[in-house]
């Protein structure tokens, strides 16, 4: 009985977006023990997306990795979790996020549009997937509950760009 693993809720191990160059729009990785660094990640990264760029497969072995995937005009979502990890959580997370987003984007699924709504994606991120541990799997569930966040903001008129130049300007201002 020693060859088995305890079960556990820290299923995923990292989520990313990558563009159709494999430069890392968004990613979050939840367990420090598989990619000390950032440098690491993004080894890993460049190494993924250059096995999958071309693939027609949904799920790859990487670096003792399951990793799931979907690709959409320019953008690559990525879903990872040890080797022993059921694809089919993996896969049901994945599709949870490229949904959301969709549903974000309004189906404008490209790099352009989620950079203009990067703020609202890593809210969604944040409502799929805390520490590990998938929460959500129902994409409607996800939009909607960022939906809610973002009307109770007090930003909510505006982007993080837009926040940061405002904080700029009244930085500068005597």
């Amino acid at each position: 009985m020693s060859g088995l693993l305890e079960p556990t809720l820290y299923v995923i191990k990292g989520i990313a977006i990558l563009d159709n160059d494999g430069n890392r729009l968004l990613a979050k990785y939840y367990d420090p023990n598989v990619f000390p660094t950032v440098k690491d990640e993004k080894k890993f990264e460049r190494n993924l997306f250059q096995k999958t760029h071309r693939a027609n497969a949904e799920v790859i072995m990487l670096d003792r990795l399951t990793c799931v995937y979907r690709s959409n005009v320019d953008l690559f979502f990525y879903v990872m979790g040890l080797s022993h990890e059921n694809e089919l959580i993996l896969v049901s997370v994945l599709s949870c996020l490229y949904d959301a987003v969709s549903a974000i984007l309004r189906k404008n699924v490209e790099k352009r549009t989620l950079l203009d709504n990067l703020d609202i994606i890593m809210l969604a991120l944040d409502e799929i997937c805390d520490g590990g541990v998938p929460l959500e799997t129902d994409p409607q569930v996800v939009s909607q509950r960022v939906a809610l966040r973002i009307e109770e903001s007090p930003f909510n008129d505006q982007t993080v760009t837009q926040d940061i130049l405002s904080c700029k300007q009244s930085i500068s201002e005597p």
